[in-house]
């Protein structure tokens, strides 16, 4: 992985399909995709859920790819007719749908004891013309790769496995660094000195994260930035006007 240090590099993701919109799957690619960008120094700024409808796939997906440096998908790439992810994809790129002839090949050796290629198999062979694969060692069935475009399986098993197979290919920027203080203090009573501090810090993020423990109320917050002097200045600065305050804080967070 090249790593660019000038610049914060971005992705979005869209996860696809009428399940998660329904409430009867539970997503969970969305914290393991940003989780997994984090370490490849890219930062997974937005997330939009859409149904199985190709208008709205397309729509999103030319959308966000527009304004981000990679564009992740989720779902729709099976072999059933509500599958309609690469059509979408392909429609939004202005490019036909082809039999990837790897990707058949993959899939004709997979299926080889288990029945054969069938019509539905077949499918997960189709990608946008002009596509490479993102191997799958658990179904066969590969991940598709197209421009910043990354075409990748709804169940999260599978997509952990082509993340594992994208590690160290996409560039970067500099790692996003960040340290915590911790203090027993309504968040409301700090909010000035938490935009105060941010503000005379170019560069940093402050998140604040409230909490009820024990009959009592604190917050964590977090500092962050791609520069290891910045964060230290930060959490210096909201140390003193904590202490300043009359609030204790603790190092590290509570």
């Amino acid at each position: 992985m090249a790593m660019d240090d000038s610049r914060i590099w971005t992705a979005a993701l869209v996860v696809i399909g009428d399940e998660i919109l329904s409430g009867r799957t539970q997503d969970k690619n969305i914290a393991q995709i940003a989780s997994w960008l984090g370490v490849q120094n890219i930062r997974l700024r937005e997330v939009r859920v859409v149904p199985d409808v190709v208008d709205a796939i397309v729509e999103a997906v030319n959308t966000l790819r527009a304004r981000n440096d990679y564009l992740f998908t989720t779902g729709g790439i099976g072999p059933t007719h509500d599958d309609i992810t690469v059509d979408a994809v392909a429609e939004a790129l202005g490019v036909d749908v082809v039999v990837h002839p790897e990707a058949r090949a993959i899939l004709e050796n997979y299926y080889a004891d288990k029945g054969g290629v069938n019509e539905g198999r077949l499918r997960m062979a189709r990608v946008p013309d002009g596509a490479d694969l993102i191997p799958n060692r658990y179904s066969g069935a590969p991940g598709i790769r197209i421009g910043n475009l990354h075409l990748m399986a709804g169940v999260p098993d599978i997509t952990a496995g082509m993340l594992d197979a994208l590690t160290g290919s996409l560039e970067g920027g500099a790692p996003l660094l960040s340290d915590t203080v911790g203090a027993w203090v309504p968040e409301s009573e700090i909010a000035g000195l938490l935009m105060e501090v941010e503000r005379a810090h170019e560069g940093s993020q402050i998140g604040s994260y409230p909490f009820f423990r024990e009959g009592r109320v604190g917050a964590n917050f977090v500092v962050r930035s791609t520069s290891p002097e910045t964060v230290k200045s930060c959490i210096d600065s909201l140390c003193e006007g904590l202490g300043e305050m009359g609030y204790d804080f603790t190092p590290g967070g509570i």
